[in-house]
């Protein structure tokens, strides 16, 4: 079973700016023993919203552009996939920012989730 590792609905980025990094608290390091895979999906306001995914200090995704936009209806981990099936070592550090660049202030929803191995 998968748990969230952040998320949010909303998330307001200004102008030209980069957002705090979204993973902090009880899952900011991923204490799985065996280690586990995660999933992003992500859904801007509109076109101009960038996300960068570092997990071990190794870019996953630097700075790429949210391919999904609107501003109705939910957030889906299938329809707003962004990616998935990313291993991640046994207390691996997450971090996730989001960067506008725009000239006006952008929105976005995310989630990212994570899945322990099992023996």
């Amino acid at each position: 079973m998968a748990v969230i590792v952040a998320s949010s609905t909303g998330l307001s980025v200004t102008a030209n700016a980069t957002s705090a990094d979204q993973v902090t608290g009880t899952y900011q390091f991923l204490n799985f023993t065996l280690g586990s895979e995660v999933a992003l999906s992500a859904r801007s306001s509109a076109t101009g919203m960038n996300l960068s995914l570092t997990i071990n200090g190794q870019t996953i995704i630097n700075d790429q552009a949210v391919p999904c936009f609107g501003t109705s209806g939910a957030l889906s981990m299938v329809d707003h996939l962004i990616t998935d099936g990313i291993s991640v070592p046994p207390n691996a550090r997450c971090e996730l920012k989001f960067r506008n660049t725009t000239g006006g202030t952008l929105t976005v929803d995310f989630k990212l989730e994570a899945e322990a191995y099992t023996e």
